[in-house]
């Protein structure tokens, strides 16, 4: 795209700090200058944008991406066996409005097509498709037809047993998936008490584990239930989604492996369903059920950031009572159930999230040298963290220095 200089920007970097002052260069796909305060970048032969006071901030993550899930905020999919053909295309869609709304990179956990996303990501990367920079995941498995998860078009998985994990694992490295997503238990909303079943044996858990490091694949986990918890760590998966029942010995657990996991409770799935539109009718069940998680969950995460785990936001967005574009809102829960102050809350979407996607050292801040994913935000989100969650408050959204939306005042 050539060089860029923005100007008159208050610039949050990341890091947690408050926004301060400056001038930001953009040159191809990276972060080229920084200049705090009263510095100045040189101008030459650049393209120079008056962000009149806006905010300049990384763009956020998705810890908990479902693009496939088909519900998005304009558009309210009640079907989930649709065809391939026009799955695939919604999920596409889906990945539009994720970028749409701010989420310049986004970490499946799961898919509903086996190959959708690998497909999709590498669309995205090759610049035939607009979306954001995907770690692509495999199907959300279990073994069989169990706690009544819905199929995808595709059933073909694994069978029990240790070897049967093995080559399962192998094959998901051999289609080209960065992450294979298990569910380690299951969960309430799909079977009563299911939440405290487990879907696998330990000799299954291990065998995906010391796979996936030989294959040099990622592995996450659906985990509600605190042995499913301690089974994912034991045998290195890097993330933890949910996690609600963990215990005392769970959270030693986490902690002893703070450095090397994230955990991504998805609040956003409880408060979909406490506060979904009368008009979708959810069960009465599924709403206490979104009670009961909330409170343990807003006694689970701040114990575990006292503890000093990376806690990201990521809401299981998809679902009718949690469409995708709604993404945003996680950062105000995390703020008003978790204690996160917005500045917290900001760094956990962008710099934590650039650490889930295995790209610290290049994503997540706003610095020399880092990827050029930015927003130019029409407000402070220091101020009021809800201005994320309005599309039209987002005056620029930048990916690998590429303009998605364009800024509104450009000076040539």
């Amino acid at each position: 795209m050539g060089r860029t200089v923005f100007t008159n920007v208050a610039i949050f970097d990341g890091t947690g700090a408050k926004p301060y002052p400056g001038e930001v260069a953009v040159e191809d796909k990276r972060i080229a200058a920084v200049a705090p305060g009263n510095g100045k970048i040189d101008r030459s032969g650049a393209a120079i944008v008056d962000g009149k006071g806006a905010t300049l901030m990384p763009g956020m993550v998705e810890a908990h991406a479902h693009l496939s899930w088909p519900c998005a905020y304009d558009r309210i999919i009640l079907d989930r066996t649709i065809p391939p053909e026009e799955h695939l295309l919604i999920t596409a869609r889906n990945a539009r409005i994720t970028l749409d709304h701010g989420f310049t990179s986004a970490y499946s956990a799961g898919s509903l097509g086996t190959r959708f996303e690998i497909a999709l990501r590498d669309e995205i990367d090759n610049g035939w498709l607009p979306g954001p920079r995907l770690k692509a995941s495999s199907i959300e498995r279990a073994p069989g037809q169990v706690f009544g998860i819905p199929q995808s078009q595709d059933a073909s998985g694994h069978g029990r047993g240790a070897a049967a994990m093995r080559a399962y694992i192998k094959s998901c490295a051999e289609m080209g998936l960065d992450s294979v997503k298990l569910l380690l238990s299951g969960d309430d909303n799909f079977t009563p008490n299911g939440s405290q079943e487990l879907a696998y044996d330990e000799d299954e858990v291990a065998a995906a584990g010391d796979e996936a490091e030989k294959q040099g694949l990622w592995l996450a986990c659906h985990a509600q239930a605190a042995e499913a918890v301690k089974l994912g760590l034991k045998y290195g998966f890097r993330v933890l989604y949910h996690c609600s029942y963990a215990d005392a010995e769970a959270l030693d657990m986490l902690e002893a492996k703070k450095s090397e996991i994230f955990v991504a409770p998805a609040v956003g799935l409880a408060h979909g369903a406490i506060h979904a539109d009368p008009s979708l009718n959810l069960p009465e069940p599924l709403v206490q059920r979104g009670h009961k998680i909330l409170a343990l969950q807003r006694a689970l995460v701040p114990e575990l950031i006292r503890r000093g785990l990376r806690v990201l936001p990521g809401g299981d967005y998809g679902f009718p009572h949690t469409p995708i574009g709604r993404n945003a809102r996680d950062l105000q829960y995390f703020v008003e159930d978790f204690g996160f102050t917005p500045a917290k809350a900001l760094m956990a979407a962008t710099k934590w999230g650039g650490e889930i996607m295995g790209m610290g050292e290049e994503l997540g801040l706003v610095a020399e040298g880092y990827l050029a994913d930015l927003l130019l935000v029409d407000g402070d989100p220091i101020e009021d963290i809800t201005i994320l969650q309005d599309k039209d408050r987002l005056l620029m959204i930048m990916k690998d220095g590429a303009y998605h939306k364009a800024p509104p005042s450009p000076i040539y």
